[in-house]
């Protein structure tokens, strides 16, 4: 477990107030940061504070600027915008249940681990987790952090709970700006059977280990290679689009339908005749004997 807490404090539920400490659930993935380099001398380049006309200016020269109109800003000093910042409090209030599916995805953010902060909290930790995984609710409120208050959901995970942080409405577009002009038609049922029968033969469990950035993995091997090759230039192939990829978007969406689960129930039964083989082998092998 980490040795410092996101968050420590109490959830509050009516009268009954449990000591927590919350964890981050995730972080940050594999990713290669690159500087911007002077190649002639192979120093990084820095960035000055500067003002058109004027040239470089002093740290204590600037000021935070809300524009509300063309090149008109309202100019705010720090100890200003700290003045109005939400002092952090140190209890969660669950001010409203609602059902475990009632929330969007869209507004799922960031996600918590929250743990009973001592023994004498786990007694009334399990009880909150039990009652929300048999009502089948989550918990809503607002997290005072860092001067910022966050909407937050509260769900059973496990043993455990997870605290979600949620955007607020003005946070997420709205689907149907996006969605308004698609048809609202229902599919073809018989290209509608193919397709269920193509994800049927594709659902497997999720291992997410079993996926990988193929973008990062490709960066660090060019980064050995140039280390390899003492900086000369190196271009990498990129694989080819699938036959057809590139062709025009009229095609024959029944024929590949019936194509895509042709072609996976052929795979499944190469992939049995090819496991079938050799015990074939074996066997032949003790006749001979």
């Amino acid at each position: 477990m980490p040795a410092r807490a996101y968050w420590q404090g109490q959830i509050k539920l009516a009268l009954v107030s449990i000591p927590v400490e919350i964890y981050p659930a995730t972080k940050s993935g594999p990713a290669i940061s690159f500087r911007q380099i002077h190649e002639p001398s192979g120093k990084p380049i820095h960035y000055d504070k500067v003002v058109s006309g004027i040239g470089p200016v002093d740290r204590d020269e600037i000021f935070k600027g809300y524009e509300i109109s063309k090149g008109n800003y309202v100019l705010l000093d720090q100890e200003e915008i700290e003045s109005v910042k939400i002092e952090s409090r140190k209890t969660l209030d669950l001010v409203q249940f609602v059902d475990a599916d009632a929330i969007d995805v869209l507004y799922y953010e960031k996600l918590y681990f929250v743990v009973p902060a001592d023994d004498l909290a786990e007694e009334a930790y399990a009880v909150l987790r039990d009652a929300l995984r048999q009502t089948k609710k989550v918990g809503l409120g607002q997290l005072s952090v860092r001067g910022r208050e966050q909407l937050v959901s509260l769900k059973p995970c496990g043993r455990g709970l997870v605290l979600e942080v949620l955007r607020y409405a003005d946070e997420v577009n709205k689907a149907q700006s996006y969605f308004r002009g698609l048809p609202g038609d229902e599919a073809d049922p018989e290209m509608l059977d193919l397709a269920v029968s193509i994800i049927d033969k594709r659902t497997a469990p999720f291992e997410p280990e079993e996926f990988h950035d193929r973008y990062v993995d490709a960066l660090h091997r060019l980064i050995d290679k140039k280390k390899k090759a003492k900086g000369k230039r190196i271009i990498e192939d990129v694989d080819d689009e699938p036959a057809g990829a590139k062709a025009g978007n009229v095609i024959d969406l029944m024929a590949a339908l019936k194509k895509s689960a042709g072609s996976g129930k052929n795979a499944t039964t190469k992939s049995t005749a090819a496991k079938a083989k050799p015990k074939r082998a074996a066997a032949s092998k003790r006749k001979s004997a």
